[in-house]
């Protein structure tokens, strides 16, 4: 995906059934179980764009994040800490995916960087 596109979003729960309930009812989301990630749940909006849900704190953040991809996630942290920017999460690796970090914008707005595996 292009630089820029967001690509994920998560939503953190308190109770993740109830959570899941509201979404498919609202959005008439599926949300499924994730091999590998306990308490994370995942949608699909369109091709190539969706979230999750999970425990807020625990599998997921405690706000809700939205995932940009970026060509490089160094280099994306590297601009977020030079433009007031701070790292929430340090990079981490998902085998055979990509990688992702957290940082907290100008405002104070958690975001997540996405960098593919593919990229």
């Amino acid at each position: 995906m292009p630089k820029g596109t967001v690509t994920h979003i998560e939503f953190p729960a308190d109770d993740v059934d109830r959570a899941k309930r509201f979404y498919k009812a609202v959005a008439g989301w599926e949300i499924g179980e994730v091999d590998g990630f306990p308490d994370y749940f995942m949608f699909r909006t369109e091709e190539g764009h969706g979230g999750g849900l999970g425990r807020r704190g625990d599998s997921v953040g405690n706000v809700v994040r939205v995932y940009i991809t970026v060509d490089r996630l160094e280099d994306a942290i590297a601009a977020a800490e030079a433009n007031g920017g701070r790292v929430v999460t340090a990079p981490t690796e998902m085998p055979g995916m990509g990688r992702w970090a957290a940082v907290l914008d100008s405002e104070g707005s958690e975001i997540g960087l996405w960098e593919s595996a593919s990229a």
